[in-house]
């Protein structure tokens, strides 16, 4: 694991959360969506940063933040085709 420290005013701090852990939550979730919007990140990798279990919880939390990912009908297929199976139908 890599550590990664920020020095903010305190003052900003506390507007932006409520305590450190919340503010280290949301200096997470804003990196890992910036490099998703950059092309630096998959949505897995992503994922995986931010400890999110599902892909679904995932897609939740991007289209949340305002990121919509461009699908192809392949993509579609896939995702249609697992359901169903999961679905037993």
């Amino acid at each position: 694991m890599m550590n990664v420290s920020l020095e903010i005013p305190e003052d900003l701090g506390r507007r932006i959360g409520a305590d450190a852990g919340e503010l280290s939550r949301a200096a997470l979730e804003g990196l890992a969506l910036e490099a998703i919007r950059a092309g630096k990140l998959t949505v897995p990798q992503a994922r995986r940063l931010l400890g999110i279990p599902s892909r679904y919880e995932m897609d939740g939390f991007l289209k949340e933040h305002g990121v919509f990912l461009e699908l192809t009908l392949d993509d579609v297929r896939r995702d249609s085709e697992v359901a169903r199976i999961a679905s037993g139908v």
